[in-house]
């Protein structure tokens, strides 16, 4: 398992009306080596509304639908149920979560002036 790893995950909670949700992966590598159980996820929905904390991917990513990355919602989910693997975000894919990740937990991007 890698860090921007996307998985298709069965019932991911009883408040989901999904029969199922993908998810991508966000944690940092250490702890998904880690012989922690769980690992910080953002959820995939269809709806796109332009926020800075979404982040569109679709098809070219291996999803069946336009769809963005909501990172306003991070979730922690077992290891024990990423097991559907999609497919990988490409790098410049990985650094739109990281800046989208930024904007969402009001982090400041020290490497821009």
């Amino acid at each position: 398992m890698n860090r921007g790893e996307l998985y298709r995950v069965t019932h991911p909670s009883a408040h989901d009306p999904r029969k199922y949700r993908v998810f991508v992966v966000v944690s940092r590598q250490t702890l998904i080596d880690s012989r922690f159980s769980s690992v910080i996820c953002a959820p995939l929905y269809t709806a796109y509304d332009g926020l800075a904390t979404q982040v569109p991917v679709g098809p070219d990513e291996g999803l069946k639908h336009d769809s963005s990355i909501q990172c306003d919602e991070l979730v922690s989910l077992a290891k024990s149920v990423l097991v559907n693997y999609i497919g990988t975000l490409p790098p410049a894919k990985i650094e739109a979560v990281n800046q989208a990740l930024r904007v969402a937990l009001d982090i400041p991007d020290w490497g821009q002036d």
